[in-house]
């Protein structure tokens, strides 16, 4: 991507030094995204005096070998630690001198690793990237050792003994290091332990090899352009072209997406979800099968029963039965309202394309008719109304007000690109220094190619009582504007963007003790509930109106139709949706639960039962239609809804009435955010809700039509 360069010197020094983010009020907010946000979001600042940044341990802009030298030193300090601490004798050990190390050495240490670490996302430069994955495999591997290190597990298993605990949260972390040592096998006998070994070597090579074949699969599909109505032009254009004539369609999921979406052919549609779900045909078949049977045993050797009952005990679902009990009560709540979408499905499809039966291959194409048919608006239009700077004026407002929180923009930090935003985070009340934030919008040749948050230094409580503060990264992939014309959002680039700030807020407000609970360090199951329950905003009027504006005059926000519309369409035919995504986690849940399961028979058998009697297409490999089974989430995949789900219930009970409410938000800051893994995920929601979870309204979320 091409730089755009000059900015820094048509921007006047009192606009620079306007760095303050708090405003209040609509008409304020305007005039933030006018005189302040364009200029603040987008500035090239030159002839910086890299001031550092107050209690950031973090380095930026490392040299190859200064990564590589100081990954070393990290290594060296870390071996000095652990073996001091194993040197105690068992009937010696205390607290300072067992686990207050320990905890030190991790809060210390975790901004140096990701120091070295978090360049191989950022930098243009492929001697730093490659330094920083060298880095990265060095700490890695030392990790390892230390987590096998019997010596060490032997002077903390004593500690743990004695049951003489400081305080709950520092009981609650010595009890996380034994689970570590002991999920690595220390508490087994030599021969288990060399054969969980074994084991976990087999599975991480077929975990990658089911990843590799994937993306390595060349199979593509060849079709007139009549065969492809209804895709757009520039679409098409950007297909390869066969002597023929044909074009040449790729079972990459863009290419799968946009056929099975916007073709107007059904037999088309149907031929590219048939070749979708065919891929790798039986190589990734047997290996999923072999990947499952070889979890089962790893966790057999740990002492459970099957590999599900493994993944779920250290989460929040605590047993796979309390998981299947969960999706089965949400795929039941949601059957009359499914039944009614599908419905409306089919008799498109009837209107359309006569008697030709309904498949699962048509969901995409119809939902998008029914949704044109409903809602009369161009969604496509929408991003007319984002501009980058106005949206993330908007963002950073939303979040202030709501949190009691300052942004206060560094314009002299140290970055490692002229891109990249700093901003001091303060409570609002106090003045108190909170943390830092770094923000790298926008997407460059060379850099992570996804949106996310990066935790660079956990918060954490010293033994001589000071707090080492938080420092987070959140990366983008925005266009930079062009020409001169504000670079403008997508919807969804919208959603993300709010999403990600949530965790922004969620490591930045984190107060527990320990870096291993600070930061996004909550139950895995529960860390994606602040970022979900902050989505919600970018569905309401009020703050729909807060972050639009027309971008060739952005007094103008969008309309109150169109705020409707945004709203009712997050609802549309969600129910059919999220009974789909159901079958997936179900699927993942039951192999990961028994032994020998016929992997083929069983998507056979819940395909229809979940989805309403709509078929699994002929001779698709299930295999090759789960990934996230194979690697990443196994035994997993239920955490997203179940997320969704507690996120519902906060944003139904606490906000829906109250956007803006300070008193709310801060209960949620000090209750929720607060406490971070510290604390166990029902206990803190119970404590902020007043009450037990319900499901009910993320059901009623979901609930578009009922029979």
């Amino acid at each position: 991507m091409t730089e755009s360069q000059g900015n820094s010197e048509k921007m006047s020094k009192q606009k620079r030094e306007r760095s303050l983010l708090v405003v209040s009020g609509a008409a304020a907010l305007l005039v933030l995204a006018v005189n302040l946000g364009i200029n603040a979001f987008n500035s090239h600042r030159k002839n910086r005096k890299n001031r550092d940044l107050q209690g950031s341990k973090v380095r930026v802009n490392l040299s190859a070998s200064e990564i590589l030298k100081l990954a070393d030193r990290i290594i060296t300090k870390s071996k000095e630690v652990h073996d001091a601490v194993a040197s105690i004798p068992l009937d010696k050990v205390t607290y300072m001198n067992v686990i207050s190390p320990l905890a030190e050495l991790e809060a210390q240490q975790f901004p140096l690793v990701q120091s070295c670490v978090f360049p191989k996302m950022v930098t243009t430069s492929d001697d730093v990237h490659k330094a920083s994955a060298e880095a990265e495999r060095r700490i890695d591997t030392h990790l390892l050792t230390c987590s096998k290190r019997e010596d060490v597990y032997r002077v903390v298993k004593a500690f743990a003994a004695r049951g003489e605990w400081v305080n709950a949260e520092a009981k609650n972390y010595t009890q996380a290091l034994m689970r570590d040592f002991e999920r690595n096998g220390l508490n087994l006998t030599l021969t288990k332990r060399e054969e969980m070994q074994r084991v976990r070597i087999q599975i991480d090579e077929l975990s990658l090899q089911y990843i590799q074949n994937l993306n390595e699969d060349g199979t593509f599909l060849l079709f007139t352009e009549t065969e492809l109505a209804g895709l757009p032009p520039e679409f098409l254009k950007s297909l390869d072209k066969v002597t023929d004539g044909k074009f040449k369609v790729t079972l990459k999921s863009h290419h799968v997406g946009a056929l099975l979406e916007l073709c107007e052919v059904g037999t088309t549609r149907r031929m590219v979800a048939v070749a979708y779900g065919k891929r790798c045909g039986e190589v990734n078949l047997s290996i999923l099968e072999d990947l499952v049977q070889l979890r089962h045993k790893f966790a057999r050797l740990l002492g459970y029963s099957s590999y599900a009952d493994c993944a779920v005990d250290l989460r929040m679902a605590k047993t796979p039965s309390k998981v299947f009990e969960f999706l089965e009560d949400i795929s039941n709540s949601l059957t009359d309202s499914a039944t009614m979408e599908l419905s409306i499905l089919k008799d498109l499809k009837r209107k359309e394309e006569g008697d030709h039966p309904f498949g699962i291959e048509d969901l995409l194409y119809y939902v998008k008719k029914a949704e044109a048919q409903q809602f009369n608006v161009d969604f496509g239009a929408l991003k007319q109304y984002f501009p980058v700077n106005l949206v993330l004026s908007g963002v950073f407002k939303i979040v202030q007000d709501l949190f009691g929180l300052r942004f206060e923009e560094i314009t002299d930090a140290e970055v490692w690109h002229s891109d990249v935003c700093v901003y001091s985070v303060f409570d609002l009340s106090s003045g108190e220094l909170l943390g830092h934030f770094y923000l790298d919008m926008y997407i460059r040749e060379g850099k992570y190619n996804h949106t996310c948050v990066v935790a660079l230094q956990n918060g954490a409580l010293s033994s001589n009582g000071s707090r080492q503060i938080p420092v987070v990264l959140m990366i983008a992939q925005l266009q930079k504007d062009v020409s001169g014309h504000p670079a403008l959002l997508r919807f969804s680039e919208v959603v993300d963007l709010f999403h990600e700030f949530g965790h922004v807020v969620q490591h930045i407000c984190n107060r527990a003790s320990f870096a291993r609970f600070s930061g996004l360090g909550f139950d895995q199951d529960f860390v994606e509930v602040p970022a979900l329950v902050l989505e919600n905003w970018c569905y309401e009027s009020f703050t729909l109106k807060l972050i639009s504006g027309f971008h060739q005059d952005i007094t103008k926000p969008i309309k109150d139709e169109m705020c409707k519309a945004i709203k009712r369409r997050r609802c549309s035919f969600s129910a059919l949706k999220m009974r789909q995504e159901i079958l997936y986690c179900l699927f993942d849940q039951i192999i990961h639960s028994a032994e020998n399961v016929d992997i083929v028979e069983l998507f056979k058998h819940l395909h229809p039962r979940i989805l309403l009697g709509l078929p699994m297409l002929e001779d698709v490999n299930p295999a090759s239609r789960f990934p996230c089974s194979a690697i990443g989430h196994e035994a997993a995949c239920y955490s997203r809804i179940w997320s969704e789900v507690f996120a519902a219930d906060i944003f139904a009970s606490k906000f829906h009435d109250s956007y803006l409410n300070q008193y709310v938000g801060m209960q949620f800051r000090n209750k929720v955010l607060a406490p971070g893994g510290a604390k166990e995920p029902i206990e803190v929601l119970t404590s902020f809700l007043g009450r037990e979870p319900s499901t009910q309204a993320f059901i009623d979320s979901k609930s578009q039509y009922r029979l």
